[in-house]
């Protein structure tokens, strides 16, 4: 399953959080996409961005979905958004792919806190 809609990005990677399917998350991403992470460090590409969600799913968390906002859209491009469950937020760049698809370029996951 793929994002026909940038909105879906989010909703898929809780599926695939949750099911740890660390193929499937890095499918979400463009190959040089960037990732923010917790610790202020920045995974880019998608070998970075695997292990990364290697790490996080290794101790099998359970996440919540949040409230998806509207994506804001321009041409080929839109911002991801979501509010998530603790207060926090999410942010996201996604671009449309030749074939239709959704991919993030950009991910901020944690916003506020």
């Amino acid at each position: 399953m793929w994002a026909a809609e940038p909105e879906d990005l989010n909703r898929l990677i809780v599926e695939r959080l949750n099911a740890g399917d660390v193929d499937g998350l890095v499918a979400l991403y463009e190959p040089d996409a960037v990732l923010a992470l917790l610790d202020g460090r920045v995974a880019t590409g998608t070998s970075e961005i695997r292990s990364a969600y290697e790490q996080l799913v290794a101790g099998a968390p359970v996440f919540s979905p949040g409230a998806v906002q509207p994506a804001l859209r321009s041409g080929n491009l839109a911002m991801t958004s979501v509010r998530l469950p603790d207060g926090g937020a999410t942010v996201e760049v996604a671009r449309r792919q030749s074939d239709g698809r959704w991919l993030w370029v950009i991910d901020q996951p944690q916003v506020l806190g």
